[in-house]
């Protein structure tokens, strides 16, 4: 009995120290699988460490990157616009040349056109003293100006002086017509009522009621001669304006009212 106890005693002995062994051996396992996955964490997390240092260099180059990228195209707009307002300007000064070609152009032909002016206008004339020639031009147009305005007072004055005379030669043939008119054609004889000699015509106290034409040869005398031949230049009922033909009268000598006309040339009865 003592000897199945021993039996029984060393079999579960054995058991105990073959479960002992088994499960120190699987202890022993999950010991170094433990240890190896504690490794494996830490490589990992040295791993991951890494990576995410690498990422953030990652983050960081692609921010600056991105900075860059946005310079550049702020840059490149920058360079476009720059560009686009070259070529405008580049368009610009085109067509200012252009316009400044034409304008020389316009310049040259019209210095052309003044050098053949000043050609025709004198050879002392040119384009460096054309102002003091123009000045001497001006001077001398101020002087004419002057003279025209002094003939056309004198021009007024003379006009008055010949509206009084014709007034007077009215009044003084008016007279002569109280005094009648000469019966017979060819026996006309008539008076002559004003005499200008400056303006070369003379007023005869007969007209056309007299049978004065402005065919009518008329000849003037005094006592009896013929000093004188007038041609009527402006008939009227009662007198005539006659002008003087100066080549018919004699040196010195000068028609005056009072003088006698006759016709040069009776009609017929």
């Amino acid at each position: 009995m003592k000897a199945i106890l021993h039996v029984v005693a060393i079999v579960v002995l054995l058991g105990a120290a073959y479960f002992t062994f088994d499960h120190r051996k699987k202890f022993t396992a999950l010991e170094e699988v433990r240890l190896q996955t504690i490794a494996e964490d830490k490589e990992v997390a040295a791993d991951a460490e890494a990576t995410e240092t690498e990422l953030k260099k990652a983050r960081e180059a692609l921010a600056a990157a991105e900075q860059k990228s946005e310079e550049m195209s702020q840059s490149l707009a920058s360079i476009k616009s720059n560009a686009t307002s070259l070529q405008r300007e580049a368009g610009e000064l085109d067509d200012k040349l252009k316009s400044q070609d034409e304008e020389f152009a316009e310049i040259n032909k019209a210095r052309e056109e003044v050098a053949a002016i000043l050609k025709n206008l004198g050879q002392d004339i040119t384009l460096d003293n054309l102002g003091e020639k123009i000045q001497e031009l001006n001077t001398d147009l101020k002087t004419k100006h002057a003279k025209q305005e002094e003939l056309e007072t004198l021009v007024g004055s003379a006009e008055k002086a010949l509206a009084a005379t014709r007034a007077e030669m009215d009044r003084l043939v008016k007279r002569e017509i109280d005094r009648g008119a000469r019966i017979g054609r060819n026996a006309m004889e008539a008076v002559v009522t004003a005499v200008n000699q400056d303006w070369g015509f003379l007023v005869i106290g007969a007209g056309t009621n007299s049978g004065f034409t402005p065919q009518t040869g008329l000849l003037i005398q005094r006592d009896g001669r013929m000093i004188g031949r007038v041609n009527p230049s402006a008939i009227e009922p009662t007198q005539t304006i006659a002008e003087i033909d100066f080549n018919s009268i004699g040196a010195g000598v000068r028609l005056q009212p009072g003088d006698r006309v006759i016709l040069a040339k009776p009609t017929a009865n």
